[in-house]
């Protein structure tokens, strides 16, 4: 698994405080600023998804990070499914919007609608806050996410339920499972490699990394009840730790333009 590059921390640290913070926090506020003039007319948050791409694919490049995928085929296999990730970094999130190339609503820990600009956003654009601390608002935030999910709208989910302290596969949890269950939608297994080594947990730093992002074969849930919750939990954790582990053995990756 990865770990956090060492050669010139001090070049690093100079280039992210003097260079990439300030301009990715002005592209930050920028897009933030007009998503939200947006959502006065854009009610379904379509407009303001593509400002958060234009977002995401700035900050990639801010970070001067070179984004590549293996597996693209797979986006496209089902209209709607719920796809699932590994979560390794604060940058995981501008790499899925990155690289998914069509309008989905994230489910996301609720401390994140604490944030200035960012928690505006992911409220006026129709993503899904979630409490993972408390069971019975995680129901309730689950049954709304099912009901986008019928409605023809994909969903994403970190099963992880937070960022990886080590850059080590972390157990998951069963939302992810039980939203493709409850949906009878597939669930397509994602595996992010070098995003650790770009912005590790315990740094404010971004480092030099080369990113790719995995998608696996979709798993069809047609049939399967909530009591298999479980087992779709483990085939999706197995499946996304398989494709970590392809990566750091063989090296594989596809480019997709991020421009």
């Amino acid at each position: 698994m990865s770990r956090r590059p060492n050669p010139l921390p001090r070049f690093y640290r100079w280039r992210t405080n003097v260079l990439q913070a300030p301009l990715l926090l002005a592209v930050t506020a920028i897009c933030a600023t007009t998503a939200l003039l947006i959502s006065v007319v854009d009610k379904k948050g379509r407009a303001q998804h593509r400002i958060a791409r234009f977002w995401a694919r700035s900050a990639v490049r801010i970070c001067l990070a070179k984004l590549k995928i293996e597996g693209a085929e797979n986006f496209r296999k089902f209209p709607v499914a719920v796809y699932a990730s590994n979560h390794t970094s604060y940058m995981d999130t501008p790499v899925i919007f990155a690289s998914i190339p069509f309008q989905f609503r994230i489910l996301a820990k609720k401390e994140l609608w604490r944030w200035p600009l960012i928690g505006w956003y992911l409220g006026r654009s129709g993503q899904m806050p979630i409490d993972i601390e408390n069971p019975h608002a995680t129901l309730s935030s689950l049954g709304g996410a099912v009901k986008a999910l019928r409605a023809g709208m994909p969903l994403f989910v970190f099963p992880e339920g937070g960022r990886t302290p080590n850059g080590e596969l972390r157990p998951f949890l069963s939302g992810a499972a039980y939203l493709a269950i409850r949906a009878q939608v597939p669930l397509v297994p994602i595996a992010l490699t070098g995003v650790y080594d770009l912005l590790p947990m315990h740094t404010r730093h971004f480092y030099h990394s080369k990113l790719t992002l995995c998608v696996g074969e979709p798993i069809e849930t047609k049939g399967m009840t909530v009591r298999q919750n479980g087992e779709l939990t483990e085939r999706l954790r197995s499946a996304i730790a398989e494709m970590v582990e392809q990566q750091a053995r063989t090296g594989r990756e596809v480019s997709i333009p991020v421009a």
